[in-house]
C-alpha cells in the first residue's frame, strides 16, 4: 500500500488533538524522571543524549516547546532563530522545581498555540508541511523521543502506542526521502542508492505495519508493503522506532536483522540528517 501524500510529506491519520494530548503526557513523563531523579537532575546523566544530564534534557525539550510554539503563534514564514533548542548549557533554570515548572510551562504554551490555531494554520516548517499540523505531530513525536531518554535513565517502563509508533515511522520515512539527505553526504561519501538497494521493516507485535524503503534510484521512495529486501528488519513497533532514532541498535535482542547489515547502518545514519540540522 502505497502511503498517501499532500504537500510533500504523508497524510497522518492521527488527529491534531492526539497530537496535543500525546505532548502533554509525554511532558508529564519527563517531569517525573527530573522531580524523582535521586541525585538531582544536574548529576544525573541521560546515556542517550551523551554530555547531557537531565538538567540539559529537561532544558531542551522546554526549549523546543517554546520554540514550535513562538513559530505557530506568530504565523512564521522563515526560520525562527532556535538558540533557546540549542543553547542548554547556558545559565537557566536548574533545580528540580523550576525545571518541573519549564517543562510544564512549555507544553502548555505549545499545545495552547497548536490548539487555538488548528491544524491547517499556514506557517513556516522545517521540512515540506507549511501548516501547524506539521508541528503538532513534530512536537509530539520530539517529546515521545525525550521521554524514552528520560525512562531509560530511571527505569520506567517505556512504549508509543501503535498508532503513535507508526506514525513515528511514517514521518521519519518522509524525512528520509528528502533529496537534502542524499545532497548531505557529499561526492565522497559511500553511496546510499543503488541497484538492488533495497530495505524492509517488519513490526512483530501487531498486523500490516511494514515499511519497505526503495534505494535503487533517486529520488528514494517508500511503501507500505511487503517484499523481500536486500537487508530486513524486525522488532516490535517502539523498538523500531528506537531504533530509527538511534537509541536502539541493530544489536539489540529485541532486534533481529537479515541480510546486508553495512547497508541498514549506512541509512540509519544517512536518513537521520535530518535529526542534526
Amino acid at each position: 500500500m502505497q502511503a498517501a501524500w499532500r504537500y510533500g510529506v504523508p497524510v497522518s491519520d492521527v488527529s491534531h488533538e492526539a497530537y496535543c494530548g500525546e505532548i502533554s503526557s509525554r511532558a508529564h513523563e519527563l517531569r517525573t524522571a527530573v522531580r524523582s531523579a535521586e541525585a538531582g537532575p544536574a548529576a544525573t546523566p541521560v546515556p542517550s543524549c551523551p554530555g547531557w544530564t537531565l538538567t540539559q534534557l529537561a532544558r531542551h525539550v522546554g526549549g523546543t516547546h517554546r520554540w514550535a510554539a513562538q513559530i505557530v503563534r506568530t504565523r512564521a514564514t522563515g526560520p525562527v532563530s532556535h538558540d533557546m533548542v540549542d543553547d542548554v548549557f547556558s545559565p537557566g533554570p536548574e533545580t528540580p522545581a523550576e525545571l518541573d515548572d519549564w517543562i510544564a510551562e512549555g507544553a502548555a504554551e505549545l499545545t495552547g498555540v497548536l490548539r487555538e490555531a488548528g491544524p491547517d494554520a499556514p506557517v513556516w516548517t522545517v521540512a515540506p508541511g507549511g501548516t501547524a499540523g506539521f508541528w503538532a505531530r513534530r512536537m509530539a513525536h520530539e517529546t515521545t523521543l525525550h521521554a524514552a531518554d528520560a525512562a531509560f535513565v530511571s527505569g520506567a517502563a517505556f512504549a508509543v502506542r501503535e498508532e503513535l509508533a507508526r506514525d513515528a515511522l511514517d514521518e521519519w520515512m518522509g524525512f528520509g526521502a528528502l533529496p537534502r539527505v542524499l545532497e548531505a553526504a557529499g561526492p565522497d561519501a559511500p553511496p546510499l542508492t543503488g541497484p538492488g538497494r533495497t530495505l524492509h521493516l517488519h513490526a512483530t507485535d501487531t498486523a500490516d505495519a511494514e515499511w519497505l524503503v526503495n534505494l535503487t534510484s533517486v529520488p528514494v521512495t517508500w511503501s507500505h508493503a511487503h517484499e523481500k529486501a536486500a537487508v530486513a528488519v524486525r522488532a516490535p513497533l517502539t523498538d523500531l522506532v528506537l531504533l530509527l532514532y538511534g537509541r536502539r541498535s541493530a544489536a539489540d535482542a529485541s532486534v533481529e536483522v537479515f541480510g546486508d547489515e553495512d547497508l541498514l547502518a549506512l541509512w540509519l545514519e544517512r536518513s537521520g540528517f535530518w535529526l542534526r540540522k
